[in-house]
């Protein structure tokens, strides 16, 4: 088909051989570089101002259009590229081809000169690439079909220089810690902007580079390597996560803080504080601890520590208590760190938390266990403050045992429970106590009662109770006991008391001993606390009449009569 010079282009365009649809018309004219309409010979028909404009310009291109249109136009290819003179450095327009109804073919221009250019000047020619990211501060790269770098800008990057990298693998470079299985920039096969990746610097230390890069491909479509640019923001990231420490260091204390001054318990502020040391330094558990003399004593914490951090608890708390800052040891696989809590500038308790393995402790870390620490000693004094308080409130403050009130209320929680089995109560007073006051003093008094006291103690199980109902009266629950082992238990009493109390009698024709009154209790029965301690009491008085040092049964309680 012959070509069409710009004289026919011109008288075509004139003649405008068909009418044209409202749609293409209205297309062509929004259209904002030039539109061609032609025919299937490829004679143009139309244009908007732009492609007249383009047309009545004239050159060598018209003809080279017409003939790609005629030879198929969009069937062969969508678009096509072509120079606008035959200079080298000629403008190039991209033409894309629509076909229209009646075999007509809309022509879409667009002007690529400018990216043509760039494309030649920064893509296909490698040293003025490198000519430019020479003057750049950023660290320039490429890798090639291997995945190792081949190029690194001259002034090297993270410390390393630029022949060390070289020839290099960047994953080799990867903090394990960051490895997801993602590609990294070096490694892409698309287009990535501001990628962040951490690498190993070549102090050792952390560095962060944000990347941008393309794919390189080979003649075939291969992958050939990539080539792109980073930064490194790493002081930037630094100071961005300290600063973000910060606020999660002021959020967590935060919770300490407000837990203390809102919650009545102190034990939940403990709690509070255990669960804080534990989120804010990654450790598998925490304790917190209440020195009572020179013992640490646990208050509140999170995890059971294992047993190689048992072991080592002691000693390692005792060494904290000597230091201003936090201190640390390991027991076998396992990392411990262990902080004072002060209180009125006196050691009243420690933090304590470990962690299986890993890295030492950071700075972060040391950091936070001593703010907790710091916060935490006002809890631990309450906390002790408010088991001395417990404990007057419940316990006899001479004997140390249950006093009236608490023994009676928790009695009668026991009984309550019990749907069945026997249990006793062992109710007693001194012999010849009286003569003891009357011829030694009370002082001599209040030590027979103590006596009294670390006996019941010693005899007394984990599960059983002893009680001072007043004066020198005594009681002892005993669970889950028949009869004869209720008398067995009332008997070695007997034994025991003359034993431990008879040096300190009055005189040796008064000694001191215990008359014993045993009530056994039959669970289900529905007898209540205080009808029990009244037929121990009869009993014990029964055991008197018999000349004291005796023990006596009491008789079953009577139905109806348990209240």
């Amino acid at each position: 088909m012959p070509a069409l010079d710009s004289d026919s282009a011109t008288t075509c365009l004139g003649e405008f051989a068909s009418p044209v649809e409202p749609g293409v018309a209205a297309v062509m004219a929004a259209w904002p570089g030039p539109a061609l309409r032609a025919c299937p010979d490829g004679r143009l028909l139309g244009a908007n101002p732009t492609g007249h404009a383009l047309v009545e310009r004239g050159g060598a291109w018209v003809g080279a259009l017409a003939r790609w249109v005629g030879a198929g136009g969009p069937a062969a290819s969508p678009t096509v590229s072509v120079p606008l003179t035959e200079a080298e450095q000629a403008p190039v327009v991209e033409w894309t081809a629509v076909a229209l109804p009646g075999g007509e073919t809309l022509l879409l221009g667009r002007d690529v000169t400018l990216e043509r250019r760039l494309r030649h000047v920064l893509t296909e020619s490698r040293q003025r690439y490198k000519d430019l990211v020479e003057v750049s501060n950023d660290f320039a790269w490429e890798t090639g079909p291997d995945g190792r770098f081949v190029f690194v800008s001259p002034a090297g990057a993270i410390g390393y220089q630029a022949d060390e990298l070289v020839g290099r693998a960047p994953r080799d470079l990867l903090l394990p810690e960051f490895d997801d299985g993602e590609p990294l920039p070096f490694e892409t096969r698309r287009a990535v902007e501001r990628a962040e990746v951490w690498l190993r610097a070549a102090d050792g230390r952390p560095a962060c580079l944000v990347s941008s890069a393309l794919p390189l491909a080979g003649p075939a479509g291969e992958w050939m390597g990539a080539r792109g640019s980073c930064r490194d923001i790493t002081e930037a990231r630094l100071r961005g996560m300290e600063l973000a420490q910060v606020r999660l260091r002021e959020k967590y204390l935060g919770f300490i803080v407000s837990s203390t001054r809102d919650d009545v318990d102190p034990s939940k502020t403990l709690e509070i504080a255990a669960g804080v040391a534990v989120n804010a330094t990654g450790a598998a558990g925490a304790l917190l601890f209440a020195r009572v003399g020179d013992d640490f004593v646990p208050d509140a914490g999170q995890g059971e520590p294992p047993a190689e951090v048992a072991a080592a608890m002691a000693g390692l708390l005792a060494r904290a208590a000597e230091a201003e800052t936090p201190t640390a040891a390991t027991a076998g696989d396992w990392r411990l760190l262990a902080g004072r809590t002060l209180f009125r500038h006196e050691v009243n308790g420690a933090v304590l938390v470990w962690k299986a393995g890993g890295p030492d402790w950071s700075e972060d870390d040391v950091s936070m266990v001593r703010a907790i620490a710091d916060h935490v000693g006002v809890a631990v004094a309450q906390a002790r403050y408010q088991e001395r308080l417990k404990t007057l409130s419940e316990r006899d403050g001479l004997t140390g045992l249950y006093n009236r009130r608490t023994f009676m209320d928790m009695l009668e929680q026991r009984l309550g429970r019990k749907t069945g089995g026997n249990s006793a109560l062992l109710y007693f007073d001194l012999d010849n106590f009286k003569a003891v006051n009357d011829l030694r003093g009370h002082t001599a008094g209040d030590d027979v009662l103590r006596a009294v006291g670390q006996l019941l103690m010693r005899l007394a199980r984990p599960a059983d109770l002893a009680g001072r109902l007043g004066g020198d009266e005594f009681v002892l629950w005993i669970e889950r006991v028949d009869e004869a082992q209720a008398l067995g238990v009332a008997d070695r009493l007997l034994r025991e008391a003359a034993e431990f109390l008879r040096p300190l009698s009055a005189a040796p024709e008064k000694p001191l001993g215990v008359s014993i009154g045993v009530a056994v209790h039959l669970g289900g029965s529905g007898e209540r606390a205080q009808g029990l301690v009244d037929r121990g009491d009869h009993a014990m008085y029964a055991s008197k009449r018999l000349g004291k040092g005796h023990r006596s049964l009491a008789p079953a309680a009577i139905p109806g009569e348990t209240a």
